[in-house]
């Protein structure tokens, strides 16, 4: 792979991250309980704990194959 698409490779799995903490923060917007209805207490934090491991895989598959490229990129020998 050329160095320059490894970056800017490396640079969209961060750009995914970003985007994934902003699904989160609405998924949690979604399911907070209000005066007006919503979701009880309860379920509202199980859908929180239960979105977030999902997200902390998808981030941490993301920041590893993040670095992986940035290597890649500059030239770094990869381990095997």
């Amino acid at each position: 792979m050329p160095p320059k698409i490894a970056r800017l490779a490396a640079l969209g799995a961060y750009g995914a991250c970003a985007a994934f903490i902003a699904l989160f923060a609405y998924v949690c917007y979604l399911a907070a309980p209000s005066k007006t209805g919503g979701m009880m207490m309860a379920l509202s934090v199980v859908s929180w704990i239960s979105v977030g491991l999902v997200l902390v895989a998808l981030l941490a598959l993301h920041i590893v194959l993040a670095k992986q490229l940035q290597a890649l990129a500059d030239g770094r020998p990869r381990p095997v």
